[in-house]
């Protein structure tokens, strides 16, 4: 090969090298772990000017923006670093998220970032086709108002999502049948719509763990255990570095079925006083002696209750006798799965409010390892976590391979 072959040789090898490291430089820059191309330098392991051609690349993509004149904070030496963020006019993906008292669409970019969600509904349809059309029709007219580019479409439901079929199987608080072939209706409604890119489904309280994980209390955990109520039930997740842990089927950490009370409340599995019935917010309204009224979601009344009337005896009563369940059910988890973080969210997150020390202290008497330091135990910190992990699905794609997945979707429209 003389010396002209062997440049065009090198160069292809390093364009290929480069654009191999697309997917990894988008996703440290999503997640808020590349500020600046000095660090995506570093994290990627490549010199600085393939650096500098792979940001380059993302920003001709229209997926981050590349500061090249960035302002020097006071006292620093020399030149700063580009400084990388996610570009606010770039492509969205379409949230959407199905619950007990309702849903809600929303449009989420790179970042994590919620761009628009329409007025949520509360009323949900026995017919899932009814209500996964309803909310699909919903996210299609915020895209069709934003003009943003569409990536691909992500729906969180509150029940185990067997993989891969894509079926609920066991959709508890809904009058869905079980076994609703959710993800296959899901796509089916968005390719109706005229939606681009492709859709993917979900349980809530995995999606919820995942956005959590990138850009919430949790990023930066290697081993990552999420417990949350949602309007109805109690759910858990596992990321295990930087992925979802699902199981062999997409079923694992039904932690809602640990029995926390024996001889507690009957559950919808069958069991007496799980986590599911025992820690969730009508369980918290029913032990404060509340009648649940039908103006807000019982999540939302339970909120309310304890931010307004914790004073109340018969409401601290509840709420302590929630946290000890709870405290007892996270106990038996970090002896299992030794994770390194525990992020709560939903009326969990309230009640890690309302007695901190109490539930840590429950927690650290109940489980082998928690006298030796124990795990922190933190509140998440994402307003709709569940929707916004809904669209890290369909960002997925895009942050494997950027070129191929938006290449995919080019020429569609909508």
């Amino acid at each position: 090969m003389n010396a002209e072959g062997t440049r065009v040789a090198s160069a292809r090898t390093k364009l290929d090298r480069g654009r191999g490291a697309l997917g990894p430089a988008l996703e440290l820059v999503h997640t808020g772990r590349a500020p600046t191309r000095a660090v995506l330098t570093a994290e990627l392991g490549v010199t600085r000017a393939t650096a500098g051609a792979v940001a380059a690349e993302l920003e001709a993509l229209g997926l981050i923006r590349v500061d090249s004149n960035p302002g020097a904070a006071a006292g620093s030496q020399g030149r700063p670093s580009h400084r990388l963020t996610v570009d606010d006019t770039g492509p969205v993906v379409l949230a959407a998220q199905v619950h007990s008292d309702g849903y809600r669409a929303a449009l989420v970019g790179l970042g994590g970032r919620i761009v628009a969600t329409a007025p949520g509904c509360q009323d949900v349809d026995a017919d899932p086709a009814q209500v996964i059309g309803a909310v699909v029709d919903a996210g299609a007219r915020l895209l069709a108002e934003s003009g943003r580019r569409c990536a691909g479409a992500g729906l969180a439901v509150p029940s185990a999502v067997a993989e891969p079929e894509g079926t609920a199987l066991n959709p508890l608080h809904l009058a869905w049948p079980p076994g609703a072939p959710v993800r296959e209706i899901f796509a089916q409604h968005v390719a109706a719509a005229g939606i681009d890119g492709p859709a993917f489904t979900g349980n809530d309280v995995n999606l919820t763990a995942l956005a959590e994980h990138r850009h919430g209390a949790g990023r930066g955990a290697r081993h990552l255990l999420c417990v949350a109520t949602g309007h109805r039930g109690v759910g858990g997740a596992l990321v295990l570095d930087g992925r979802l842990h699902s199981g062999s089927s997409g079923l694992a950490l039904e932690v809602g079925h640990l029995t926390v009370n024996p001889a507690g409340r009957p559950c919808h599995c069958g069991s007496r006083g799980c986590l599911d019935v025992e820690t969730d917010p009508l369980a918290f309204l029913a032990e404060a002696g509340r009648t649940p009224g039908p103006e807000v979601s019982l999540l939302q009344q339970s909120r309310d209750l304890l931010r307004e009337e914790y004073a109340d005896k018969a409401v601290r009563a509840a709420a302590e006798a929630l946290v000890d369940r709870l405290g007892l059910g996270l106990a038996g988890l970090v002896n299992i799965l030794n994770p390194d973080r525990i992020v709560l969210g939903g009326l969990h997150q309230a009640l890690l409010a309302a007695a901190p020390e109490r539930l840590r202290a429950v927690v650290a008497d109940r489980s082998l390892w928690g006298r030796s330091g124990g795990v922190p135990i933190l509140p998440g910190t994402l307003d709709h976590n569940s929707l916004v992990g809904a669209a890290e699905l369909a960002w997925q794609p895009v942050l494997d391979d950027p070129l191929a997945a938006l290449a995919a979707g080019a020429g569609k429209g909508r």
